[in-house]
């Protein structure tokens, strides 16, 4: 089981990124799949995340707004479009998926696969 994030990079305050992430190995189409970051010295925070059948979003409230995550079952893949870019949005961003298909929430203990994480850079 495998999760794959990328799309990360560098990009000037204002601008937009697209991150991707895949699953292979298993494709965690009944479940909710959600993204967190870290900024360095940091602990890892919530942004966002979506329910399987694509009703339901929760984001946190420093990117409500800004960001939008979406998801295609049939690629196995989440998206997180983020726009509006902060220099304080620069952080690895991980995606997850849940402990068990009913879990739907912001916590990480509650998410037990992780994706390699992809590198977000803000400049101001």
């Amino acid at each position: 089981v495998q999760l794959q994030a990328s799309g990360g990079g560098l990009v000037q305050a204002g601008g937009s990124l697209r991150l991707s992430c895949s699953a292979s190995g298993r494709t965690f189409s009944n479940y909710a799949r959600a993204w967190f970051r870290q900024a360095p010295g940091e602990e890892r925070e919530f942004v966002a995340a979506i329910s399987y059948g694509n009703k339901n979003t929760l984001y946190a409230e420093s990117v409500k707004d800004r960001f939008t995550i979406s998801r295609d079952n049939r690629k196995s893949t989440v998206y997180l479009q983020m726009d509006s870019l902060k220099p304080e949005d620069t952080a690895v961003y991980y995606c997850a998926a849940p402990t068990r298909a009913i879990i739907f929430g912001s916590a990480a203990k509650e998410y037990a696969f992780w994706g390699q994480g992809t590198q977000v850079t803000v400049s101001s």
